[in-house]
């Protein structure tokens, strides 16, 4: 603060507090989920966490139906009483047709913090369901597709998203680099292995993502390319490709291992904490209520 009342300038340091509170707050997808999370008043950050949180069990691309509802709780820091920023969402359940799903953030003693479910097993899958965050879903894994640009029909052994040039790829799994460079009718294509039984695909880029090329790792959400047209394509969008021992299959199909449950001491107090977080969950349940009354 800066006094000018008198001859001299005078300035003195105010401490401001800062805190940090749970909202609660909830939505009904009409149309998109940005569409339900925009109609609710919630912070697009916090919409973008509720689709990674639940990206390994829901397809934001193909899954949602209208009349899908969420539920959440996310954190939201005040300073002197205004919102200056949120922070991380705490607890969330998705009703996505005739299965509901909940994710709660919980930390184990001596361990990074992750989303669980009821049941205390980590909501983080080895694969994302979709290597775009959003997009639209052009031409679905078929063994006779007819090629736009070929003109004769033929397998179309992967998923294509359809997106802007520019929108960033993401690896759907921690891997190696093992192809980083322009293959023929892919375009510009980047191939990761993740261990010795699955690779992933991601072809027709415009560009490659920072330090992306042949052995560098590249961890689960990192950005590997970037949406484009190159190779044998009519306009932007992604080919993605899921291989099991370097046969393509169609990614819906894929199973893979999932992460061990919470026990001992750390499903205690996740249980605990869960606790609190369905109280929380219910006053969100609320906020919906009074939406459409």
């Amino acid at each position: 603060e800066i006094d000018v009342s008198t001859d001299t300038i005078a300035a003195r340091v105010l401490q401001t507090t800062a805190q940090t509170v749970p909202r609660f707050a909830s939505g009904e997808i009409r149309s998109s989920l940005f569409g339900a999370t925009d109609d609710a008043g919630i912070p697009d950050a916090v919409a973008v966490q509720l689709a990674e949180i639940f990206s390994g069990v829901i397809d934001f691309h193909r899954g949602l139906r209208k009349g899908d509802r969420f539920w959440l709780v996310y954190e939201q820091n005040l300073r002197d009483g205004d919102v200056v920023s949120t922070g991380r969402v705490i607890a969330a359940e998705f009703r996505n047709g005739d299965a509901t799903h909940s994710a709660y953030w919980f930390q184990p003693s001596g361990q990074r913090g992750a989303y669980y479910n009821a049941d205390g097993k980590s909501l983080q899958r080895q694969f994302l369901m979709s290597p775009l965050e959003f997009s639209r879903v052009t031409s679905g894994f078929s063994t006779a597709r007819f090629h736009p640009v070929l003109q004769e029909w033929r397998a179309h052994r992967g998923v294509d998203y359809g997106a802007p040039s520019g929108t960033r790829v993401r690896a759907t799994a921690d891997g190696v680099v093992e192809t980083a460079g322009y293959s023929g009718g892919y375009g510009n294509l980047v191939v990761i292995r993740h261990g010795n039984t699955y690779s992933t695909a991601y072809g027709h880029l415009s560009g490659f993502g920072p330090g992306i090329r042949r052995g560098s790792r590249v961890g689960q959400g990192d950005t590997i390319g970037y949406v484009g047209a190159t190779g044998l394509a009519t306009g932007p969008h992604l080919h993605y490709e899921f291989r099991v021992n370097g046969t393509q299959i169609d990614p819906r199909a894929a199973r893979v291992a999932e992460a061990a449950p919470l026990i001992g001491d750390s499903r205690r107090a996740f249980e605990q904490q869960r606790a609190v977080a369905l109280r929380q969950i219910g006053f969100a349940r609320q906020t919906l209520v009074a939406n459409f009354e």
